[in-house]
């Protein structure tokens, strides 16, 4: 059962979200739902940890068995879907991803896969045009110019 709860027009969600970081590039996803980017990843299953949970929702979302660089943020977010129009609190920790012993990096910058009846669409979205793009979440924008060096890592795409 997901960590995620309704209450009236209210819901709240415990995410773990997957940042796959590049040369100044980000995988960004979206899907027939959702009009706008945003980061790999889901709720999180009562009994799992956070760890757990991200490289589940990776493999799940693209097939890969990604591995655990470090911890970069702890987010909350107050918002209001666009898709449901529900007024939504989520507590989401974003972990920075390796994926350089997968081929997930050989499938070009706009690739396709299915997952269960949703077909998600990924891109290798430039740092600088996500401040013109519709991505969430709206800090990644402006903060993932901030990273440290060593947050990014170096690998080809092709």
């Amino acid at each position: 059962m997901d960590i995620s709860f309704k209450c009236d027009n209210q819901k709240f969600n415990y995410r773990v979200l997957a940042m796959i970081i590049s040369d100044n590039i980000i995988l960004a996803m979206h899907d027939e739902r959702s009009p706008y980017f945003y980061l790999p990843g889901g709720r999180v299953v009562m009994g799992e940890t956070a760890e757990q949970a991200v490289i589940r929702e990776v493999q799940e979302e693209l097939g890969v068995m990604p591995k655990i660089l470090r911890t970069i943020w702890l987010n909350q977010a107050f918002f209001t879907e666009d898709a449901d129009e529900l007024r939504y609190r989520e507590l989401c920790i974003y972990f920075l991803m390796d994926v350089s012993e997968t081929d997930l990096l050989t499938k070009g910058s706009v690739f396709t896969l299915r997952e269960g009846q949703h077909t998600h669409e990924f891109e290798w979205l430039e740092f600088g045009r996500l401040k013109d793009e519709y991505f969430y979440p709206l800090f990644l924008k402006k903060d993932i110019f901030n990273l440290p060096d060593y947050f990014t890592i170096r690998t080809e795409i092709e």
